[in-house]
């Protein structure tokens, strides 16, 4: 039976009855993998909250109630039953709907995520701007296990019982993050979900006096309710929930829609905060991906040809110089499988650390080993590293702290949408004290930047881009000098660093082709300080200098340039190729660069035009 058609929207779902239900969650989920195997995208999460998802559309209305995802890595059964059914074959494509809630995508979407952990203070203020405004509707934050782990979360947790509002938070339990969850936290879920005593207790109420037990938050106040919750009690652990003023029910099976519509409902009613806890399979219904979470997360679209990535070079160059260094301890923030260390983690399980979704701890800890001793390394995504931009500075770098710092994912990153794209780690970065900044351009000038940053006493950034590295060596040694000469020309010259140098290359052989002046080359690999020794000769001697930059241009490289020439009286005319002041939307990075005028044929078109 197909239940789903072009302009499908939740109201479509109240006229299904309960018992189809399980029909439409399969014909969800068959949606879900084929658009994910052809686009890529997180995968697992969507697949394990099917259930869930129906059972919060038959209790809550999207237009009215203020329903916020969490991260949003599980939005794509929400995506499908509101009102984008006819559009979720453009998933993660240019022009298409994103990976992620937005609030400009659909009305039903009332909150952008992408980031972890945000979705509880967020709720926090929807639900006070109801009460302040006398407006009558639910608000409802749907987080997974992983997410409510992290400090932002414990915050808006911690100030619950002080906003005196009504807020229904949905725990979605499935075990993992996008490896398996680590931390503290995690025990205490467990426990709540396996406590022997407790799910026997539960048992025989439901056995023995039947409805009744079924509603027991229906403010019954006979000598029966009140012996069960006290013997409930007893043997339930203790629950930090409770303690904090947050109502905690469960466990309940995430996978059962109508036990999930019952519990939706009287929590609907329910005048206090309340936390659902639902224990759900990530990856539910393709055995592939229940078999292997993790590797299911987050797929790559069909056809994509596998290469060595950066993250794969960056990982195999750590493990070699800690062969050589006892010192060296590596870092991730629950993106062990993103970054590539899970060969480190297994041949150094003692200089390893997965923090969770902690990122300013990561970095402050990291700042306590260097303190003692070590040589931490911190691999992070470019996007996630703005979540500890106060510990890079007040930690690491005021105390001039030996960290390295390895920026994945830096630049345009592609299809995952606004909330990925590298865009701060060089404009913020450039202003912090005694941090230096390197954007390697192949892996043998990785490799240098790598063994430099090994052995200096200072913290050192070194980024790089996503996807594959080129395969062979395009820039010289650097012999210690920050700007490396890749090729001479004539009349003006190319600057640029990282994913920048094969388009400058090719902006090369473009001008050769078709008769404009052949530019020099020249690879910034750091970026931070800037060599102006060499920069100055450079200028003095092209009268025209184009910079390249896959990062926001305020603040860039090129910015610091212009101010170079200017300070020191240069005639050299500066044309600046980089992100403008614009949120970068969902498309390939090859697309993106083509949008931002980062291509041979605009910088060409540029350059002929202005001289």
């Amino acid at each position: 039976m197909d239940f789903l058609r072009p302009g499908f929207t939740h109201k479509d779902l109240l006229n299904i009855d309960d018992e189809k239900l399980p029909l439409l969650a399969d014909e969800v989920r068959a949606v879900i993998v084929d658009t994910v195997k052809k686009n890529g995208g997180h995968l697992g999460s969507s697949l394990g909250v099917v259930e869930l998802t129906i059972a919060m559309l038959k209790v809550f209305d999207p237009l009215n109630d203020r329903i916020i995802f969490d991260v949003g890595h599980q939005s794509y059964p929400y995506k499908i039953l509101t009102d984008r059914f006819g559009q979720f074959h453009t998933l993660r494509m240019k022009d298409g709907i994103s990976g992620f809630p937005r609030r400009n995508e659909s009305p039903c979407d009332h909150f952008n995520t992408g980031h972890s952990s945000t979705s509880l203070s967020a709720a926090l203020g929807y639900a006070k701007a109801r009460d302040l405004l006398g407006e009558n509707r639910n608000v409802i934050a749907f987080i997974g296990d992983a997410s409510l782990i992290n400090g932002l979360a414990f915050e808006a947790l911690n100030y619950v019982h002080e906003t005196h509002t009504r807020l229904i938070i949905i725990l979605n339990d499935n075990r993992h993050s996008i490896s398996n969850r680590v931390g503290g936290f995690s025990t205490v879920l467990a426990e709540l979900s396996a406590n022997t005593l407790y799910r026997r207790t539960k048992t025989f109420f439901r056995r023995h006096f039947g409805a009744e037990y079924r509603h027991p938050y229906s403010g019954n106040t006979s000598l029966l309710a009140r012996a069960r919750n006290f013997l409930k009690a007893l043997a339930r652990p203790i629950n930090i929930f409770d303690k904090l003023g947050i109502k905690y029910w469960g466990p309940f099976d995430g996978h059962d829609i109508p036990g999930a519509i019952r519990m939706m409902t009287l929590a609907k009613n329910y005048y206090r905060p309340v936390i659902l806890h639902f224990n759900t399979v990530k990856g539910k219904g393709l055995p592939e991906a229940e078999a292997n979470p993790t590797k299911y997360h987050q797929v790559s679209p069909a056809g994509e040809v596998k290469a060595r990535t950066w993250s794969e070079a960056a990982s195999d160059i750590t493990e070699e110089l800690a062969m050589k260094d006892e010192r060296i301890v590596c870092f991730t923030a629950a993106m062990m499988t993103g970054v590539k260390l899970e060969k480190f983690s297994r041949k150094f399980p003692e200089r390893f650390f997965d923090v969770g979704i902690a990122e300013s701890h990561m970095l402050t800890m990291a700042a306590g080993l260097a303190a003692g001793g070590m040589r931490p390394w911190v691999f992070i995504y470019s996007t996630f590293l703005q979540r500890a931009a106060d510990q890079l500075m007040h930690d690491i770098a005021l105390q001039n702290l030996p960290v390295v710092i390895m920026v994945d994912r830096a630049g345009l990153s592609g299809s995952d949408g606004d909330t990925h794209q590298g865009m701060l780690d060089i404009p913020w970065g450039r202003p912090v004290p005694n941090l230096e900044i390197y954007a390697p351009c192949d892996e043998d000038s990785l490799r240098e930047c790598m063994v430099y940053a090994s052995k200096r006493n200072a913290p050192t950034m070194i980024r790089y881009p996503r996807g594959k590295i080129p395969p062979a060596k395009i820039s010289p040694d650097s012999h210690g000098e920050g700007i490396v000469k890749i090729h001479d020309g004539s009349n003006w010259a190319l600057l640029g660093n990282g994913s920048s140098v094969p388009i400058m290359l090719e902006v090369r052989d473009m001008a050769g082709r078709e008769g404009v002046d052949i530019p020099a080359v020249y690879d910034v690999r750091r970026v931070k300080p800037l060599d102006t020794e060499i920069l100055g000769g450079i200028l003095g001697r092209y009268h025209t200098a184009a910079v390249l930059e896959d990062n926001y241009m305020a603040g860039g490289t090129g910015e610091e340039i212009g101010a170079f020439i200017s300070e020191h009286g240069y005639g050299t005319r500066l044309l600046r190729f980089g992100v403008p002041d614009v949120c970068v939307r969902h498309a390939t990075q090859e697309q993106q660069r083509g949008l931002y005028g980062l291509t041979a044929r605009n910088i060409i078109d540029t350059y002929t035009h202005e001289d």
